[in-house]
């Protein structure tokens, strides 16, 4: 074995791999913060010039569901559907990107994928 190589304190592969397991970790740390904060948050999205508006969690639950009554045309249900599927996948596009945002700041742009 060479000189010094993986001895405690003489600097060798095992300082770096010591360095490398504390950044992980911190990084694990800081994931975990920020999918928590995440979680507690709330996106809203509107569809039809805001006649329907969703509001998802961060745990990617529609919490609230708003229709101005003008948006009511018993004649054409389908229109009211679209619209509130339109907005309830903006709200939730809307948590997709500050999720992927939020973790790319942490990573800094490893590449890594969660």
């Amino acid at each position: 074995m060479a000189k010094g190589f993986g001895r405690p304190g003489m600097g060798g592969m095992g300082g770096i791999n010591m360095n490398m397991i504390k950044q992980a970790q911190k990084m694990q740390q800081d994931m975990q913060k920020m999918q928590a904060e995440l979680q507690e948050k709330e996106y809203s999205a509107q569809a039809g010039g805001g006649v329907v508006e969703a509001v998802v969690t961060g745990k990617r639950e529609l919490k609230a569901l708003t229709i101005d009554p003008e948006a009511v045309d018993p004649e054409d249900v389908e229109m009211l559907q679209d619209l509130i599927v339109a907005a309830v996948n903006e709200a939730l596009r809307s948590a997709e990107i500050d999720a992927a945002n939020s973790m790319q700041q942490i990573t800094g742009g490893l590449g890594l994928s969660f």
